[in-house]
C-alpha cells in the first residue's frame, strides 16, 4: 500500500507539473494574442488616419481642378471662346476630376466608419419626398434609351425615422451601380413596411453577378470581371461603403443575384432609430412622436 501510495504521489506530481506548464503556455499564448490583437487594432487605426488626412488633403486640389474646368467653357464666368475640341477635352477633365472627387469621399466616409466617427443625425425622413429627390438626381444617369428607372410609389405616408443623407446615399449608390450594368429593361425601386422595418429592393434586368462573386462586390477595391466592367466607372467602393453605412443605421444590405439574370439588392432598416441614436454615435435632431 506503501508503494502505491507513493506511486500515486509521484503521479499527482507529474501531473501538477504539466498542468503548471500546460497553464504557463496558456498564459504565453495569451499574451501574444493580446498582442497581436494590440498590433492590428494600432494598424488599423494608423490606416484610418492615413486614409481621413490623404483624403483631406486631396479634396481641396481636386475640387479646384473641377470649378477651373467649369470656369473655362462658361464664358459668363470669364472664360474664353473655345472651339468644340477644346470644350469637349475640358469637359474630360471635369469628369475625371468628378469622378476622383467621388473616390475621395468614399475613403473618408470608410475612415470615419472604421474609426467609428461616422455621426448620424437622426429625424423623421417622408420616403414618397426622399425618392422623388432621388429620381430627380438620378435622370442624367439615363444614358441608354433600352434602359427605363423606374421608382415605384411607396405606401402612403410612409415616414422613417434614420439619416435622410445616409439612406439617401445608399440608394444612389445602388441604383447608380445598376444602371452600369443594365443594357436592356429596367432598374426598379420597390419599397415596403413590415414589423417595424422598412426594405428598399433595388432590382435590375442587368448581367447579373454570379454566386461565387456575390460577396467579393462587398470587398473594398473588389471588381467582378465581366463585359461592362471595362466601359464602367468605380474602383469598388460604392458597394462596401453601402453595406457599411446600412450596418452603420441598425441595418443591413443583401444581394440576390444569378449570372444573366440581373440583380436585386435589398437595403431593410428599422423604421425608428432614434431610441439607438446615442448607441450609433449620433444624434436626434427632431422629437418623434
Amino acid at each position: 500500500m506503501r508503494a502505491e501510495l507513493e506511486a500515486r504521489d509521484a503521479e499527482l506530481a507529474r501531473l501538477r507539473t504539466e498542468l503548471a506548464e500546460t497553464n504557463s503556455g496558456v498564459l504565453a499564448l495569451y499574451a501574444e494574442l493580446e498582442t497581436q490583437a494590440d498590433a492590428l487594432r494600432r494598424a488599423s487605426d494608423l490606416k484610418s488616419s492615413f486614409l481621413s488626412n490623404v483624403s483631406h488633403e486631396l479634396r481641396t486640389p481636386i475640387a479646384s481642378v473641377i470649378n477651373l474646368a467649369r470656369l473655362l467653357v462658361d464664358e459668363e464666368l470669364g472664360g474664353g471662346k473655345l472651339d468644340a475640341d477644346q470644350r469637349k477635352q475640358i469637359g474630360f477633365i471635369a469628369r475625371a476630376g468628378e469622378t476622383l472627387l467621388e473616390l475621395v469621399n468614399s475613403l473618408l466616409d470608410l475612415a470615419r466608419i472604421e474609426a467609428g466617427r461616422m455621426e448620424v443625425t437622426v429625424r423623421e425622413v417622408v420616403i414618397g419626398e426622399l425618392l422623388a429627390t432621388l429620381r430627380g438626381m438620378l435622370r442624367p444617369l439615363l444614358t441608354r434609351p433600352e434602359v427605363a428607372l423606374i421608382i415605384e410609389e411607396p405606401p402612403a405616408g410612409l415616414m422613417i425615422e434614420s439619416d435622410e443623407g445616409k439612406v439617401a446615399q445608399i440608394l444612389r449608390n445602388l441604383v447608380s451601380n445598376a444602371l452600369k450594368f443594365t443594357e436592356h429593361g429596367e432598374v426598379r425601386v420597390r419599397t415596403s413596411v413590415a414589423d417595424g422595418w422598412v426594405t428598399f429592393a433595388v432590382s435590375d434586368t442587368g448581367i447579373g453577378i454570379p454566386e461565387q462573386h456575390q460577396e467579393r462586390v462587398f470587398s473594398e477595391f473588389e471588381q467582378v470581371a465581366g463585359p461592362l466592367q471595362a466601359k464602367a466607372k468605380g474602383v469598388g467602393l460604392g458597394l462596401p461603403l453601402s453595406r457599411s453605412l446600412a450596418e452603420l443605421l441598425g441595418g443591413t444590405l443583401t444581394l440576390t443575384s444569378r449570372a444573366g439574370e440581373g440583380s436585386t439588392f435589398t437595403l431593410r432598416l428599422p423604421a425608428r432609430l432614434g431610441g439607438h441614436a446615442e448607441r450609433l454615435g449620433g444624434r436626434t435632431e427632431a422629437a418623434v412622436a
